[in-house]
């Protein structure tokens, strides 16, 4: 792999990086964003969920079949590994993540990965163990050259998890995503003197780019 990393465009994610490793005999994969200071996250991810500064964002891959119960603890081993430190956003999944949707409109940048080896909707008839069945994760990642307040970071993921749906029902799934799903929208750090934006709705501006961004990602994806 390069020392020397692709310039980063103005105010957006730098280029994803893939990664590759061995683990118990598997070749496994992951995408790597390094996107340093000056970005805030939300995020449903078992690490660095939440919302607060992140300065990078894993998708790895685990294997099938996987049983370990500690996947924050695998995540940020993971991180390390790949040369990471401070605080960032850990997903995982099984799914072959370098057939990911890639997307941009109006700034707005989307990548998505999607095993939908168990998917359904979400108001299920009865409740059950899905996680103990077939893998399947759709992992959404949505970056926006502005800033948003956190009412509107809420607001941008239920407009990207919206059109996840839309995205799945055009692609001929019937379901409305997997049991283990995960999201992270990344947003700029309110600058000094500079008014988040309040709103990020499907009908707002920088939401309406959210939610064609992701979908086409995902509609991607789930086609690969």
């Amino acid at each position: 792999m390069s020392t020397n990393p692709p310039p980063r465009p103005p105010h957006g994610l730098p280029p994803l990086r893939t990664l590759t490793r061995l683990e118990d005999g598997e070749r496994l994969h992951g995408l790597l964003w390094r996107v340093g200071d000056g970005w805030r996250m939300i995020s449903s991810a078992v690490l660095g969920g939440g919302i607060g500064e992140r300065s990078w964002i894993l998708n790895a891959q685990v294997a099938h079949g996987y049983r370990r119960t500690d996947p924050d603890r695998h995540l940020a081993e993971l991180a390390r590994e790949a040369g990471v430190r401070g605080p960032g956003v850990g997903l995982m999944t099984a799914a072959d993540v370098r057939a990911y949707g890639h997307v941009r409109d109006g700034g707005v940048e989307a990548v998505a990965t999607a095993g939908l080896g168990v998917k359904g909707w979400a108001a299920a008839a009865q409740e059950g163990t899905a996680l103990e069945m077939a893998p399947g994760t759709i992992n959404i990642v949505v970056a926006l050259p502005v800033s948003l307040t956190d009412a509107a970071l809420v607001n941008a993921v239920a407009t990207a998890t919206e059109a996840k749906v839309q995205a799945l029902l055009d692609a001929g799934h019937d379901c409305s995503g997997t049991p283990t799903d995960a999201v992270c929208v990344a947003a700029r750090t309110p600058a000094p003197g500079v008014e988040p934006h309040a709103f990020a709705g499907p009908r707002s501006v920088w939401g309406a780019r959210v939610a064609r961004a992701v979908h086409g990602a995902v509609r991607d994806a789930a086609r690969l």
